[in-house]
C-alpha cells in the first residue's frame, strides 16, 4: 500500500485547507482571471505542504515523495484546476530540480523561500516553437564573466504574470541539444516590479482561468553564474527528472475526478424526468459504474508508479502512462457529468462545467498525450522494432 494513515491524514488535512481558503473564493477568483497567489501561497507555506518533501534545512519536512503525492491529491479538491495546477507548479514542477541539485547557497535564497510561502516560483521550460519537444528550446545563456546573459522567449509559463522567480532552461554552449543546456534560477522581479529586460504578456486561456499563465521575453538578462542548478550542460537531463514529479504530481490531482462523479449523483438523485429521478436511468447507472472502475484502474496506475520512483527504479514509462491515462479518464469524467447535468452542467460556476474546461489542458501540458504515446513505444521497444 502506497499510504499509511499518516499520509491519509496528511491529504485530509489539505483537503480542510481547500475547504476553508480555497473553495469559498474560487468563483470570484476564475471571474477575475486570478487568485491572490502570494497570500495564498504563504498561508500554504504556514502549513507546511509546499516542502513536505524537501530538505529540513531549507524548512521542508524531509519526507519521501509519496507524501507530495498525497498533498497534490488533497489539492486537487479544488473546485478550480487552475489553482491546484498554480500551487503544483510550486510544489512539484519549478523546485524539484533545485532541492536536488541547486547550491546550499542558492537554496537558501530561492527554495527556502519558495518553501515557506514567501516566494512564488514558475518553470520556463516551454517555447512558442518548442513545447514537449524539450531538446529544440532556443532560449540561450551566454556566458559573460561570472553572469550569463539570457534571451529568449518562454512560452505558456504557470504563475509568470505574479511569480518572484522562474527554474529557466537555456543553451548555456552549442553541440548536443541534450548536453549543452542548464537550468537557472533567473530573478523576475525586484521590489514586486519586473527586473529590466524582462517582459511578461498573460495569456487568456480556453480553461484555467484563475491560473495566471504568460508569455516570458528575455532580452540580455543579467544572471549571476551561481545560480545555475548543478552541473552546466545537465539541464536537460534535470528537467527530464523533474518531469516524472510534475507528471505525477498532475495525474494525483486528476484522482480528485470522483468528486465529480459524486456531485452528479447527489444532483440525478434530486433532478426528476419523466416521473422519476434521472439516476433511476440504467444507462446512467451503468456509465457512472464504468468511469468508477476506470477511475480505480487509474488511481492503482497513478500509485504503482509512485512506489516504482519511491525505489528509485525509471519510471519514465509508468508515469508517461499514469499523467496519459489520468489525463484522459479527467476529461472523460468531466465530459459525461456535463451531460447527465443537463443545461446546469453546462453553466459557467458548475464545478462539471469547470473541469470541462479546466481538465482538457491535462492531455496538451507536461507533456502531450501524443509524447506520451512515443514515450511509451519507445520503451517498448516499438521504435526501433519498426526501422
Amino acid at each position: 500500500m502506497l499510504y499509511t494513515p499518516e499520509h491519509l491524514q496528511m491529504r485530509e488535512a489539505v483537503r480542510r485547507f481547500v475547504d476553508a481558503e480555497i473553495n469559498p473564493y474560487v468563483d470570484e477568483w476564475e471571474d477575475a482571471e486570478g487568485f491572490p497567489a502570494h497570500e495564498l501561497f504563504k498561508k500554504i507555506g504556514q502549513q507546511g505542504f509546499f516542502g513536505v518533501n524537501k530538505p529540513e534545512a531549507f524548512g521542508g519536512m524531509g519526507l519521501d515523495f509519496s507524501y507530495a503525492l498525497a498533498v497534490a491529491e488533497g489539492f486537487g479538491h479544488c473546485h478550480a484546476g487552475g489553482v491546484g495546477m498554480s500551487i503544483g507548479a510550486q510544489a512539484n514542477m519549478a523546485t524539484p530540480a533545485l532541492a536536488q541539485y541547486g547550491s546550499d547557497a542558492l537554496r537558501h535564497e530561492f527554495l527556502a523561500p519558495a518553501i515557506a510561502g514567501d516566494m512564488v516560483a514558475s518553470i520556463a521550460v516551454s517555447e512558442p516553437g518548442a513545447g514537449s519537444d524539450v531538446a529544440s528550446v532556443h532560449t540561450t545563456a551566454r556566458r559573460d564573466g561570472d553572469d550569463y546573459v539570457i534571451n529568449g522567449t518562454k512560452m505558456w509559463i504557470t504563475n509568470s504574470p505574479v511569480a518572484d522567480w522562474a527554474c529557466v532552461l537555456a543553451n548555456t554552449s552549442s553541440g548536443s541539444v541534450h548536453k549543452n543546456k542548464s537550468l537557472i534560477i533567473v530573478p523576475l522581479r525586484e521590489h514586486g516590479k519586473l527586473r529590466p529586460g524582462i517582459t511578461v504578456q498573460k495569456i487568456k486561456k480556453m480553461g484555467m482561468w484563475s491560473s495566471e499563465t504568460g508569455q516570458v521575453f528575455f532580452d540580455d538578462v543579467r544572471v549571476p553564474v551561481r545560480n545555475r542548478i548543478g552541473e552546466e550542460g545537465m539541464g536537460f537531463i534535470y528537467q527530464m527528472q523533474q518531469f516524472q514529479e510534475e507528471r505525477l504530481d498532475g495525474a494525483a490531482r486528476r484522482i480528485a475526478a470522483i468528486e465529480l462523479i459524486d456531485d452528479t449523483v447527489e444532483y440525478l438523485k434530486q433532478r426528476q424526468a419523466f416521473g422519476q429521478a434521472l439516476l433511476n436511468n440504467q444507462v446512467i447507472q451503468y456509465k457512472l459504474a464504468e468511469l468508477k472502475a476506470e477511475w480505480a484502474a487509474t488511481r492503482a496506475l497513478v500509485y504503482q508508479a509512485a512506489e516504482a520512483y519511491l525505489a528509485g527504479e525509471d519510471v519514465v514509462e509508468l508515469a508517461s502512462m499514469a499523467k496519459l491515462k489520468a489525463s484522459r479518464l479527467g476529461r472523460e469524467i468531466a465530459d459525461w457529468c456535463v451531460q447527465f447535468q443537463g443545461g446546469m452542467g453546462y453553466t459557467w460556476h458548475n464545478r462539471a462545467g469547470r473541469a470541462f474546461r479546466d481538465y482538457r489542458v491535462a492531455s496538451i501540458a507536461g507533456g502531450a498525450d501524443e509524447v506520451m504515446l512515443m514515450v511509451i513505444a519507445r520503451k517498448m521497444g516499438l521504435m526501433a522494432a519498426a526501422r
